[in-house]
């Protein structure tokens, strides 16, 4: 039987997961999709990642790849898979691609989105999704500094861990900073790149905040850059706001 190269676009909600990747014993996203996908190829089936997310952090758009000799109909699998699955995971399509797709070499740019929710009463409809944020954050010194985060740089600093010899020069097409316009209770940040460091979008994140609340003026940013060095950025942001929105190749 021939065997096909299928590939998924999966949104979650990662509260009650301990991240995407398969950890022994721990309940992750990557290991939930995979014993669904085994029960319809009806063989045990391994799902490959674009990408790995953190515990709690959520997506609209990660992508999953997975090879079968199964003969299910490309148009309804998608459905037969969300039959096993829990209510906090989706498969949102499905669709064959080439056999030498790679789901992580073919990426051309991700785009994260960070939610905060200026409020100091949460909501329960976003509570799960969001990060509630007390005080007030002025936007327009946010997204200044966050002009300095596009293009090429080492961001070194803004790697939560770091191997000895690991090239962290990354790119960043967009870092935008703006309030909702369905809300504007709730300021976003999108992040857009080709790759990113480990829990990078949250230490920036993180820093972008201490800007709006002053602790730093916005030209601080390209000092925080040019030190590589963790100590010189701001906190970690909570994993609840982060979201892997899209994966494009």
């Amino acid at each position: 039987m021939l065997e096909r190269t299928i590939k998924l676009t999966v949104a979650y909600d990662g509260t009650e997961y301990h991240g995407w990747q398969i950890q022994p014993g721990l309940k992750t996203i990557q290991n939930t999709l995979c014993e669904s996908v085994s029960q319809v190829c009806q063989k045990p089936t391994h799902i490959q990642g674009a990408g790995r997310t953190d515990a709690g952090v959520h997506a609209q758009g990660q992508v999953g790849l997975f090879k079968t000799t199964h003969t299910h109909p490309i148009d309804t699998l998608h459905h037969a898979i969300n039959k096993h699955l829990p209510r906090d995971i989706v498969v949102r399509s499905a669709e064959e691609v080439i056999s030498d797709f790679d789901v992580i070499r073919h990426v051309l740019q991700k785009h994260y989105q960070y939610t905060i929710h200026l409020s100091r009463v949460p909501c329960v409809r976003t509570a799960r999704f969001s990060w509630l944020y007390p005080g007030p954050l002025d936007c327009q010194v946010m997204q200044e500094a966050a002009q300095s985060l596009k293009g090429e740089h080492d961001f070194r600093s803004f790697a939560c861990t770091v191997e000895p010899d690991q090239n962290t020069v990354r790119s960043l097409d967009a870092c935008y900073v703006h309030l909702s316009e369905q809300d504007p209770n709730y300021l976003l940040i999108d992040v857009k790149g080709h790759g990113f460091l480990h829990r990078m979008v949250r230490i920036i994140v993180g820093t972008l905040v201490d800007i709006g609340k002053g602790h730093w003026p916005a030209s601080h940013m390209p000092e925080i850059l040019a030190a590589r060095d963790r100590k010189a950025a701001g906190h970690l942001a909570p994993p609840e706001g982060l979201c892997l929105m899209a994966v494009d190749y």
